[in-house]
Parts: C-alpha cells; sequence; structure tokens
C-alpha cells in the first residue's frame, strides 16, 4: 500500500514519522523532497530545497517533481511517501501532487495532518531555536530548521489548501483522503499529538 502524508511546514510531520518507523519497521518512508533535490542538483545543479522554489522556472519545477516520482513509484512494498501538498510559492499556492506526478505514484490514501495554527506557530519558532541537532526525551531526532514565520490566518488558510488539494489529487488516482483533525486536542504531555498521529498512520497498515 502506498500513503501520502502532508501537513503545514512546522507541524510536526517528521516527528510524527519518526515515531511511526518504530512502530511500522517494515514500512518504507520516503522524502519526496529529497528525490527532487537529486534531481534538481543532478539536472540544474541547485545546492538547497529553497533555491528549488525559489530559483527554478515553473517548466524545470514541474520536471523535477515528475522524475522524482517516477523514481519513487518504482519502490515496491508498503510505502508512506512524506510531501507537501499546497506549496506556497512567490505567486500562489502550486500543487506538491499535480496529476502528472500523482498518476505516476498512485497512492491508496492521501493523509493529512492538521493542528490549531498556534500551536504551529510556536512549533516553528521552536525549530528556529534549535542548535545543530539533538535527541529528544522520547527518543526522536529535532534539528534546527528554516521555517517563516507567518501569522495563524495565513497557517489555517495553508492547511485548507492542503484538504483542496489532497482532494483533487485523491479524483485523479481513486484514493481515499485521511484526514487527522488534531485542532481541538489539547496536549497532556511533549509529542503527544505526534504519537496520536503515528498512531493513526499505523492503523492504516493493519
Amino acid at each position: 500500500m502506498k500513503v501520502i502524508l502532508a501537513a503545514v511546514p512546522g507541524a510536526g510531520k517528521t516527528t510524527t514519522l519518526q515515531i511511526f518507523s518504530k512502530m511500522k519497521p517494515n514500512v518504507k518512508i520516503v522524502n519526496f523532497g529529497d528525490y527532487m533535490m537529486k534531481v534538481a542538483r543532478d539536472k540544474f545543479g541547485i545546492e538547497n530545497r529553497d533555491d528549488m522554489r525559489k530559483k527554478l522556472s515553473l517548466k524545470d519545477y514541474r520536471f523535477v517533481q515528475v522524475k522524482a516520482a517516477e523514481r519513487i513509484a518504482k519502490i515496491s512494498g508498503d510505502v508512506v511517501i512524506d510531501t507537501h501538498l499546497a506549496i506556497k510559492m512567490g505567486r500562489g499556492y502550486y500543487p506538491g501532487m499535480p496529476k502528472e506526478v500523482v498518476s505516476k505514484l498512485k497512492p491508496d490514501i492521501i493523509v493529512l495532518l492538521e493542528f490549531d495554527p498556534r500551536v504551529i506557530l510556536e512549533r516553528r519558532r521552536k525549530d528556529l531555536s534549535i542548535k545543530g541537532r539533538k535527541v529528544t526525551e522520547i527518543g526522536t531526532i529535532a534539528e534546527k530548521r528554516e521555517r517563516e514565520i507567518e501569522d495563524e490566518e495565513d497557517i489555517e488558510l495553508h492547511q485548507q489548501m492542503n484538504r483542496y488539494f489532497a482532494a483533487v489529487a485523491a479524483n485523479e488516482v481513486q484514493a481515499t483522503v485521511k484526514i487527522i483533525n488534531l485542532r481541538k486536542v489539547p496536549q497532556t504531555k511533549p509529542f503527544e499529538h505526534a504519537e496520536m498521529g503515528a498512531k493513526i498512520l499505523a492503523s492504516l497498515f493493519e
């Protein structure tokens, strides 16, 4: 089975997947951006992910997306594809899973992680304050990430755009859309949201 997992930047998707990998060690976790970066570096000399959005023309960006999808499509077995559905660019939101890409990946389920925008904003600020890499109290790896500090309204709009793009992508390949909405779920301990998300994601493979 192939599952696409998406969330807005800084929501906690990476931590969720680290916990999930311990629950389901036989499920491969593939980062779509890593595959795109390899194509962009080899073909266009791009050195970091931000430059893919900022320096590549839309035509070249689409080329990189399709080539990355072709490579990932060859991976067999149960796979979770870590990616973004709505990519915020200078001219607006761009689909991370356009028809040409999702038709190659053929996911069975598209999963969205959603949180209170205030919580996401706090997580982004925390990401910016991290120096180097560190092991958290639950054994996950945290490292400094470059994050855009938007306001809560912008973050919520981005989450809604994820829903729209998820529906369009799912329609192309007859996939289901699973929304893990933790907006109104309070955390009683650190990383509880990530643990909740990981458990729900793991249940899809049972």
